[in-house]
C-alpha cells in the first residue's frame, strides 16, 4: 500500500553536532535512523594488497655436476591498488573545493553511529542545513553542486560511485537493519515481505526512494510497519531504506 511521504520520529528528532540539542518536527511514527532536511547534528574502503610472487623449483633430473634448473616461468600478477577513501568517514569539506559533487556511500556502519550533513553554508545554523541522516549499515549521498559543505562524522570512509551502475546478480534477500541499498545494483526490484521488527529493535521504517539527495521530496513511499510487511520495489526506484526491520525476503 503506497503512502504519503513522511518521516520517522527518530528521523526528525536528530542530534546537532556535538552539542546534544534536539529539535523536534511533525512525528511519523517510531523507527530509527532516516533522513531529515531541517535538522540534524552533525573508515576506511581499502582492499587488501595480493601478493605477488614467483613459485619455481629445481628440476627433478638434473644430472651430477649440473646448476639447477631455473624457474621455467614467474608469475605476471600485479598487487592490487589499494582503493583509496574519496572523503574521510570524519571531518568538515568544502565543495567543491574539498569535495566533489557526485554520489558516494559509505558501509559498515553501526548503532546509528554515523552521521552526515549536506549545507548550503559554512554557518553551522540549523537553517543551513539541506539534508542530514544517522546511518546504521550503508548510506548513498549525492553532493550537489550547489551544496556548499558537506559534513561526516563517525562515519566509515566514503568511495564515490556511479549511480547507473548496475550488479549483474543483485540479493533477493536481505538484512532489514542494512540501511540504504541501491535497487538494480544492491538488491533486485520485486515484492519483498519482512516478518516485521528486528530482534531488539525500537521500530521498523522502509522507504523508497527516487534519489540519494535525501530530501523530502526524493521520497516516493515510506512506512512504519507494526507488524508483517510487504512493499514492491520497483524497477524504477533508484533506493531503498531500511531500519529497524526483520530480513526482507523477495516473495
Amino acid at each position: 500500500m503506497s503512502h504519503t511521504p513522511r518521516k520517522s520520529r527518530t528521523a526528525r528528532n536528530k542530534v546537532l553536532t556535538g552539542c546534544g540539542a534536539l529539535l523536534a518536527l511533525v512525528a511519523v511514527g517510531a523507527c530509527t535512523g532516516t533522513e531529515t532536511t531541517k535538522d540534524g547534528k552533525p573508515a576506511a574502503a581499502a582492499s587488501a594488497k595480493t601478493d605477488a610472487g614467483a613459485s619455481g623449483g629445481s628440476s627433478g633430473g638434473a644430472q651430477s655436476g649440473q646448476p639447477d634448473a631455473q624457474p621455467s616461468a614467474q608469475s605476471s600478477q600485479k598487487p592490487a591498488e589499494e582503493k583509496k577513501a574519496a572523503i574521510r568517514g570524519s571531518g568538515t569539506f568544502q565543495v567543491p573545493g574539498d569535495v566533489k559533487p557526485g554520489t558516494y556511500r559509505t558501509t559498515g556502519n553501526k548503532d546509528l553511529g554515523c552521521y552526515w550533513e549536506r549545507a548550503k553554508d559554512s554557518n553551522a545554523e540549523l537553517e543551513s542545513i539541506i539534508a542530514n541522516d544517522n546511518v546504521t549499515g550503508a548510506s548513498y549521498v549525492t553532493i550537489e553542486a550547489t551544496d556548499k559543505i558537506f559534513k561526516s562524522s563517525g562515519c566509515k570512509d566514503w568511495e564515490a560511485v556511479d549511480p547507473k551502475a548496475a550488479d549483474a546478480a543483485p540479493k533477493t534477500e536481505f538484512s532489514g537493519e542494512g540501511g540504504m541499498y541501491k535497487v538494480g545494483s544492491d538488491i533486485a526490484p520485486g515484492t519483498y515481505k519482512s516478518t516485521g521488527l528486528a530482534e531488539g529493535a525500537a521500530g521498523c521504517y522502509w522507504e523508497r526512494s527516487k534519489s540519494a539527495d535525501h530530501e523530502l521530496d526524493s521520497i516516493i513511499a515510506n512506512e512504519n510497519p507494526e507488524g508483517p510487511a510487504v512493499v514492491t520495489i520497483s524497477a524504477k526506484d533508484a533506493y531503498f531504506k531500511t531500519t529497524g526491520c526483520a530480513t526482507w525476503k523477495k516473495s
